[in-house]
């Protein structure tokens, strides 16, 4: 649908003003912010993309993805029989196998999800991509996230972007596919936006903002921008199921819970569960933990105290 995409405008004003209204946003509190909490930790990704990895690293990020909150703290929320895990595990190809072995060693049917397709930097030929894609399934990866080639979006090739996803899709098989867009680097909010509509016409089943590498990651303008998209395309076409997916510098559990506020308000409660939102997160647990920790005993924990946080 070129014609769509060639009549693209976004009021960047406009966005900026909603952007710094949201950063003002009253937090909730007590039990209220306890709830939110605890569905952040099950849209979470708990992640680990370093070249650094080892088969035990990845054991360890599997242990805390089935146990993301302490069993005395889900205790006096009455939260412990809730079965409360994170939404996926991502990891590199090369380990993941090292993350399914573990998951299912640990009796859980939690997913793994594996970058793909030249990530970070998407320079890297299609038939590599393809083959890369392919490589994850058969590891056992149930989702796999794909970065675009940004030179395609910034050259204004849209049928050549389309192309390249609708085979990255195909590659995916019954995998789950997010499409990281890396808006970043994208050179404006409406490439942004044509990203987004090419990305779910070409069959992505997540739209995602970042890799987590590049300089500027998930912002709020971006956000808003990827979610108009999402809610615009279901407009058109009926087709509710694209998720939406910020990555990279979430750090804090304020964060989180004002991405879930905004997801609520854009897209409505239906968006708010791991099969339509995800937060791509490595350090975020820990802070989520340490409020909820704060929620129940009125104080902080020392280091130690949440040790795999």
């Amino acid at each position: 649908e070129l014609g769509w995409i060639s009549k693209v405008h976004v009021n960047r004003p406009a966005v900026a003003r909603h952007a710094e209204q949201i950063k003002k946003w009253k937090t909730v509190k007590g039990n209220w912010q306890a709830a939110w909490l605890l569905k952040a930790v099950t849209c979470i990704d708990l992640t680990t993309l370093s070249g650094d990895d080892t088969p035990s690293n990845v054991q360890r990020l599997c242990f805390k993805a089935k146990h993301p909150i302490r069993e005395d703290l889900l205790k006096a929320l009455d939260m412990h029989d809730k079965g409360i895990t994170v939404g996926a595990v991502c990891v590199y190809p090369a380990r993941v196998s090292d993350a399914v072995n573990t998951l299912k060693a640990a009796g859980c049917n939690i997913p793994v999800a594996s970058v793909a397709a030249g990530f970070p930097s998407g320079q890297t030929p299609l038939e590599t991509k393809l083959t890369e894609i392919r490589l994850a399934v058969e590891y056992g990866a149930r989702e796999i996230d794909i970065v675009i080639s940004r030179s395609l979006v910034l050259t204004g090739q849209w049928e050549g972007l389309y192309e390249e996803i609708r085979l990255c899709r195909a590659a995916c098989g019954e995998a789950h596919m997010k499409t990281i867009l890396a808006t970043g680097e994208l050179g404006s909010l409406a490439n942004v936006y044509k990203a987004s509509m090419i990305a779910m016409m070409a069959g992505s089943d997540f739209i995602k903002t970042s890799t987590g590498k590049e300089v500027e990651n998930a912002t709020f303008p971006v956000g808003i921008v990827m979610m108009r998209a999402i809610k615009e395309y279901y407009w058109k076409t009926g087709y509710k199921v694209v998720g939406f997916k910020p990555a990279g510098g979430i750090r804090t559990a304020k964060e989180a819970v004002t991405w879930l506020m905004l997801v609520k308000e854009e897209l409505g409660v239906e968006w708010l569960t791991p099969e339509l939102f995800r937060l791509g997160a490595s350090s975020l647990l820990g802070d989520i933990e340490q409020q909820i920790f704060y929620h129940v005993t009125g104080s902080y924990a020392l280091q130690h105290e949440l040790a795999m946080a």
